[in-house]
């Protein structure tokens, strides 16, 4: 392969000797001298596939196609040799071109190695060029080349070739005239401490004060991420905490932002790796918890709802049938968490098959379900942090019908949604009613539309995009029957005239069939809204051989929704049901028993975690040291301890020495992670890399995971 194309800076400066840009921090962001491409002259820049035959052109920037006449779509997919033939007609390399340089691109390329040096190229009109060209391969995850990126500074070369044979591209001419002119749009003017090229990068003249509040706060967390890679300025903006949390809120609104603040961790990890986590679901993975205290009576098909990072846990059915009206806490902000019966006053009648619903921070809202005396409409409101917590009833005009097995939301953090259920007779609902809590006379109020999925119940509704609403699954009324179902429905409550549409569905009308794997039809399944509109399901009533732990996610906000599986790792439970799990924090799954299908061990929880920052490795190890009894056990015993809790909570991978006073680990995306074990705190990089890493040792945050390893195995003695 021949690599000649257009290159970078201007060709009047001297070339500085190669050395590797550094990011803030260490981590390298390009191979090449960024600062040279906006302190001099318009570059070309293009761009080859290394994984393909020849090196095709993937990409051309706009002075590259100013400078040589060749418009993109004329050169994407050729070998960058043509721009050594002269003209477009041109067959051959023209004979001027040095016959010593072409061997050398060459043999770099087959190298993997950098090349630089000059070569004569001819514009589209035929005129010379001399290129000074730089090529740099870029490495792949698996250490193959994956793309050469060549960058040129293009200066006119005084040789007398006489006219081109055939047409000459007029278009073509007026663009080097352009180039040579040396016309104003390329004049580098001062922003900062940096040139800029007007025209080319004029984004870049904004100050970061503007690029932050008004242009990067703007785009979704994927964007940002992506614009970080840009250059080593945007690198830097785009590291900003302040930054992530207004783009984290623009994506995701302020009552979720406010809601992931109090996420265990959050702080720990940052807003940026936040949105990450929140977005790949890289970190999600499930654990095992214990929990002290118990509920009693024991109980089944009570209902539970988080408030903030506590679980609340109301009603529920006892023995023959017993309808309960007790309520029991579990704080899991609590360093041994237990559950705890409230006392409270006006307590509603007992009852199953009941909604338990958080709004408005940390009021709780009751709805229906299967009391004594039958069936049941009223509402009742908990405020948990009221001294002391009282339940009062809410007397709604126009109530709709007695329910249960139905499903509630609630929207704005004062309206109660409430659709379908069972009514009396076992007669299948399929409206869908609206109370706003904090009238003065809250009024019910039916959702008038003019179609409506089939009746249902035992379905889900999830909040998303602001005021829409997701109907997924349940036992549905199809003719005479009834079916456990897959369908999708959505309705947006925003609109004049809000309708129900079918998303995806087994021969529903205007259904359609979306790519990937749908999840099993079934019915008191889990229901997770995440940040950005995705929703999460898993558990429920499956029938058949399929998981019920298995997680399926859709983003209805796709033009084309599409169902895919999330496989993480951990020990899922065995069953998961709509009316005994809740989502804490936004990024926490808690699921109440789990182990069977019918006895409920409300001492065994068992967490689907989306975040890395709920426990983190200096939590875990903080637990083991505040053990009563760990003043008796021998060092290595605790050391023994907390290396359990890494790898089976954490999932961690870790070095331990006992002639060392730190414990080093890798968690699943290969972060590095350094635990002081006589403080039990973990320490920063930063704090001690200048200090633990030798000079022939690189600091970690510019080295891979693979490569660390690699190189300090042998080393972690100086970590003490």
């Amino acid at each position: 392969m021949e690599w000649d194309s257009n290159s970078d800076l201007s060709g009047d400066e001297e070339e500085e000797d190669f050395t590797p840009d550094h990011a803030v921090g260490g981590e390298p962001l390009l191979p090449f001298p960024i600062e040279n491409m906006t302190q001099t002259a318009p570059c070309g820049f293009v761009v080859t596939d290394a994984l393909e035959p020849d090196h095709p052109i993937i990409y051309v920037n706009a002075v590259f196609e100013m400078v040589t006449g060749y418009r993109a779509e004329e050169v994407l997919g050729r070998n960058c040799r043509f721009l050594q033939y002269r003209g477009p007609f041109a067959k051959r390399r023209h004979p001027l071109v040095d016959s010593t340089v072409v061997p050398e691109i060459r043999r770099c390329l087959e190298k993997g190695i950098e090349f630089q040096g000059n070569l004569l190229n001819f514009r589209k009109d035929g005129s010379p060029l001399m290129n000074r060209l730089r090529m740099t391969p870029i490495y792949g995850d698996d250490e193959t080349i994956t793309h050469v990126i060549g960058i040129q500074f293009f200066t006119e070369a005084n040789i007398d070739l006489g006219p081109v044979p055939g047409s000459v591209v007029k278009e073509s001419a007026k663009c080097s005239d352009l180039f040579r002119s040396g016309i104003s749009v390329f004049r580098p003017i001062p922003v900062g401490d940096r040139n800029v090229c007007r025209g080319v990068c004029g984004i870049l003249q904004l100050s970061d004060e503007v690029l932050s509040l008004k242009i990067l706060s703007l785009l979704t967390p994927r964007d940002i991420a992506s614009v970080g890679s840009v250059c080593r300025r945007l690198y830097v903006i785009t590291k900003n905490e302040d930054l992530w949390r207004m783009v984290c809120q623009n994506a995701w609104g302020s009552e979720t932002t406010c809601v992931l603040e109090t996420v265990p961790g959050a702080k720990r990890l940052g807003w940026g790796r936040l949105a990450r986590e929140l977005t790949t679901l890289e970190a999600a993975a499930w654990r095992k918890l214990t929990v002290g205290g118990v509920v009693e009576p024991s109980r089944c098909n009570f209902s539970a709802c988080a408030v903030g990072n506590r679980v609340v846990l109301f009603g529920g059915e006892g023995v023959n049938m017993q309808p309960m009206n007790d309520t029991f806490v579990l704080d899991l902000n609590s360093c041994n968490p237990e559950w705890q019966h409230v006392q409270v006053s006006s307590p509603p009648p007992g009852r199953w098959g009941h909604t338990l619903s958080c709004v408005n921070g940390s009021n709780l809202v009751v709805f229906g379900g299967c009391g004594r005396q039958g069936l049941l409409n009223d509402v009742f409101v908990l405020d948990l942090d009221a001294k002391p917590p009282t339940w009062r009833e809410i007397s709604g005009l126009a109530p709709p019908l007695p329910r249960s097995w139905h499903s509630s939301c609630t929207l704005d953090g004062t309206k109660l949604i409430v659709s379908g259920g069972c009514a009396d007779s076992g007669v299948l609902l399929s409206d869908t009613f609206l109370l706003d809590l904090f009238m003065e006379k809250p009024v019910w109020r039916e959702i008038p539309v003019a179609w409506t999925p089939p009746s249902r119940l035992g379905h889900t509704l999830s909040v998303y995009g602001g005021r829409k609403i997701l109907m997924f699954g349940g036992l549905a009324k199809s003719g005479p029957l009834r079916f456990r179902s897959s369908d999708v429905f959505t309705i947006d409550l925003s609109e004049d005239e809000p309708c129900w549409r079918c998303v995806t569905g087994s021969g529903m009308p205007g259904a359609g069939n979306p790519g990937g794997v749908a999840p099993p039809p079934r019915l008191d399944h889990v229901a997770v809204s995440l940040p950005g509109g995705r929703i999460l399901i898993f558990g429920g009533s499956v029938a058949g051989l399929h998981s019920a732990s298995q997680l399926y996610i859709l983003d209805p906000t796709d033009e084309k929704p599409t169902w895919r599986i999330l496989n993480v790792p951990g020990r899922p439970p065995r069953f998961a049901w709509g009316h005994s799990t809740c989502v804490v924090g936004g990024t926490r799954a808690i699921v109440l028993g789990g182990q069977t299908g019918e006895e409920w061990m409300l001492s065994d929880l068992h967490e689907l975690s989306l975040t890395g920052g709920s426990y983190s490795m200096e939590h875990i190890y903080e637990f083991v040291l505040a053990r009563d009894e760990v003043s008796k056990w021998r060092p290595e015993t605790i050391c023994s301890l907390a290396r359990f809790a890494l790898d089976s909570v954490l999932g961690y991978r870790h070095w331990d020495n006992s002639c060392s006073n730190r414990l080093v680990a890798f968690d699943r995306r290969n972060d590095i992670h350094i635990l002081d074990k006589r403080t039990a705190k973990e320490i920063r990089l930063d704090d001690i890399q200048g200090s633990v890493w030798g000079s022939d040792l690189h600091s970690p945050e510019c080295l891979s995971a693979s490569q660390f390893r690699c190189k300090s195995s042998s080393r972690i003695n100086d970590l003490g």
